[in-house]
C-alpha cells in the first residue's frame, strides 16, 4: 500500500471582527471618564476603532443614530435589487456620508453589505418587495421619485433643480432601471458624460447625484 502524503493543513478562517475598524481609531480614554450618557463605557475602556468622524468618538451607536436623525437631509435613496448587486453596499455608504434620510431596497431583502463598511448600522434601511410597492409607499408619503438612468427621455442632472424632498431611484449595474421603475417615476434624469463609455458605475452615479443635491440644498460644513 502506497503511503499517501499528509494533506497540508489549512489555516483556520479569521474570525469576523466584532467592530468596524479603521487606521484612524483611538485608544482607551484616560480616566476619569467624562460623565456623558452618549458615551459607551466599553469604547472608553478599550478604545474606538470605528470608521466614524472624530466628533462621534466613544459615542454609542444608538447615540450616533439619534444625533444623525436630528439633522438628516430631505432626500432618500432607492436601489433595485434583483441580482444581489455588489454596488448596493457602496451606495449605502455614500448615503450615510451625505446623510440621506432612508435607503430603500427594492426586491430581494438580502443585499451585499461588504461595500457599506458597516455604515448601514447608522442608516435607516427599508425593504420593498417590488417596484409597485415602493412607488405606492412613496406616493403615500408624498415623496417625488427621481429615476436616474441614461436612457431615452432623460433630462440632464446638471441643468435640473432638484426637489428638496425626494427619493433618488437607481437600477442594477448593467441593466439599469426596469421599465416599470422609469415609467412610475415623477422625473427621469441622467448624468452628463463626455468620454467613450456608455455608462458609469452605479455606485459612482449615486454619489454624484447625492452630491448634486447637497450643492443645491445643504449648508456646507466648516472645518474647525
Amino acid at each position: 500500500m502506497t503511503d499517501q502524503p499528509e494533506p497540508t493543513p489549512q489555516p483556520a478562517p479569521a474570525p469576523a471582527p466584532s467592530h468596524e475598524r479603521t487606521t484612524n481609531g483611538v485608544g482607551p480614554h484616560p480616566r476619569p471618564w467624562p460623565s456623558d450618557p452618549r458615551l459607551d463605557p466599553e469604547l472608553l475602556e478599550h478604545g474606538d476603532t470605528r470608521n466614524v468622524v472624530d466628533g462621534y468618538r466613544y459615542w454609542s451607536m444608538a447615540a450616533i443614530v439619534a444625533d444623525l436623525d436630528t439633522r438628516r437631509h430631505g432626500f432618500d435613496v432607492a436601489i433595485e435589487n434583483w441580482q444581489h448587486d455588489l454596488n448596493i453596499g457602496s451606495i449605502v455608504r455614500s448615503a450615510n456620508a451625505f446623510l440621506a434620510g432612508t435607503v430603500h431596497i427594492i426586491g430581494r431583502r438580502r443585499w451585499n453589505r461588504r461595500g457599506a463598511m458597516v455604515t448601514d448600522r447608522y442608516q435607516h434601511v427599508r425593504n420593498h418587495p417590488d417596484v409597485e410597492a415602493f412607488l405606492q409607499a412613496m406616493r403615500d408619503e408624498g415623496r417625488p421619485v427621481v429615476a436616474i438612468d441614461n436612457t431615452p427621455g432623460a433630462t440632464m442632472l446638471e441643468s435640473t433643480e432638484l426637489p428638496e424632498r425626494c427619493v433618488f431611484l437607481f437600477g442594477q449595474e448593467g441593466p439599469g432601471l426596469t421599465d416599470e421603475a422609469v415609467a412610475g417615476a415623477d422625473a427621469h434624469l441622467e448624468i452628463a458624460q463626455y468620454g467613450s463609455t456608455r455608462s458609469i458605475n452605479a455606485s459612482a452615479a449615486a454619489a454624484i447625484v447625492m452630491h448634486a443635491w447637497i450643492v443645491q440644498h445643504a449648508e456646507v460644513p466648516r472645518r474647525p
